[in-house]
């Protein structure tokens, strides 16, 4: 399993990122696919979730209305746009997936995202 993000960098408030993760080594239809962040000094937090099956979506109240998941299956790709960042979006985040049956987890190596003025 090999998931490669993309897309962070230095933005201000109030701006907008797109982060892309593409997926290697299993069957990505198969698979849900998360993004998780973490700031320094914090926990890893799960950010937004899309299901294999019907690809619904789950957010964490801190960024629903703001981030939207979305995956692609034909390109093995799971994106996350993000709108109306704030400072307090600032993270590394993470791609990953999990292993339907054993629930072992894959990490990408992560992105990191800035939000300053």
């Amino acid at each position: 399993v090999q998931l490669v993000e993309s897309g962070g960098g230095l933005v201000q408030p109030g701006g907008s990122l797109r982060l892309s993760c593409a997926a290697s080594g299993f069957t990505f239809r198969r698979y849900a696919m998360s993004w998780y962040r973490q700031a320094p000094g914090k926990e890893r937090e799960l950010v937004a979730t899309t299901s294999s099956a019907c690809g619904s979506t789950n957010y964490a109240s801190s960024v629903k209305g703001r981030f939207t998941i979305s995956r692609d299956n034909a390109k093995n790709t799971v994106s996350l746009q993000m709108n109306t960042l704030k400072p307090e979006d600032t993270a590394v985040y993470y791609c990953n997936t999990k292993h339907p049956v054993w629930g072992t987890d894959y990490w990408g190596q992560g992105t990191q995202v800035t939000v300053s003025s």
